[in-house]
């Protein structure tokens, strides 16, 4: 669960009463206001979280004294801006909008969206007869579909993934989207992998690691680092997420992510 900006409830009481314990002075009244939204902020800054404002699961563990190794620290986020030349907001901005801002779920897998119709597509482009795989698409369809749906979301892209691995692992990694940034799989050779399998294990390894993706996936893309530098986020979405981005109303998070985080990590803070 996270919690954000304008939200109310027992949820929020017990985040403003750990934050008090550590310190902070608010007034537990169950309302995510702006003064816990700074106390959340000035937390995970203290403790090198992806400063968001939005208590998720990262804040939570951290706000009850647990180990947190595979998240996003704030120095990540830092040395990736510095890496790309734009500002810390904007890459903190994509991490917070492509997959509600973590990359791994309760189960400590990486978030995942499997693509039944690109999985039809990889397993024709690594060998299979297409003849084959239609006959395998009338029988699964949910798992190899030449349209794209068949979502359940959660652990269900899990097993979903794990069902079309057992027909072809390669083409079943390249068919899914991974982590905080949601880069398929198919583009492992693009961005430097030795395999499929070994994309996967990187995704699998943080979310400083998928983070470390994102960014060759940015600076092997003329287009999208120049839209990126520029902020034009109708373009970026349109590039990152394909011409569907506009049903999810991408660009537009984007911008709303941007401007507010931009308060959290000023253009300054890149020099």
């Amino acid at each position: 669960m996270t919690l954000k900006k304008g939200d109310v409830g027992a949820a929020v009481r017990d985040l403003q009463r750990r934050l008090n314990e550590l310190g902070c002075k608010l007034i537990v009244d169950g309302w995510f206001g702006d003064e816990t939204e700074k106390a959340v902020i000035d937390f995970q800054r203290k403790n090198n979280i992806a400063a968001i404002g939005e208590a998720g699961p990262r804040t939570a563990a951290a706000l009850r004294g647990h180990e947190i190794t595979k998240t996003l620290g704030e120095s990540d986020l830092v040395n990736a801006a510095e890496l790309l030349g734009v500002p810390v907001a904007a890459v903190a901005a994509v991490a917070q909008v492509e997959s509600a801002g973590h990359g791994f779920d309760a189960t400590g897998k990486p978030v995942l969206l499997f693509e039944r119709h690109v999985f039809y597509k990889q397993l024709i482009a690594n060998g299979r007869k297409e003849p084959d795989v239609s006959a395998m698409a009338e029988r699964m369809p949910n798992i190899i579909n030449k349209k794209r749906g068949g979502y359940v979301g959660g652990s269900g892209e899990q097993n979903r993934l794990s069902t079309a691995a057992l027909i072809d692992e390669q083409s079943a990694i390249e068919s899914c989207s991974w982590g905080m940034f949601q880069i398929m799989g198919y583009h492992w050779a693009r961005l430097g992998y030795t395999d499929a399998r070994d994309f996967k294990l990187h995704m699998q390894e943080s979310e400083g690691e998928q983070l470390q993706a994102f960014c060759k996936f940015i600076l092997t893309d003329k287009s999208l680092m120049k839209a990126l530098k520029e902020q034009s986020w109708p373009k970026f979405a349109e590039l990152y997420n394909g011409p569907a981005y506009k049903e999810n109303h991408y660009d537009v998070k984007l911008a709303r992510a941007f401007e507010k985080l931009s308060a959290i990590y000023p253009v300054a803070e890149t020099a």
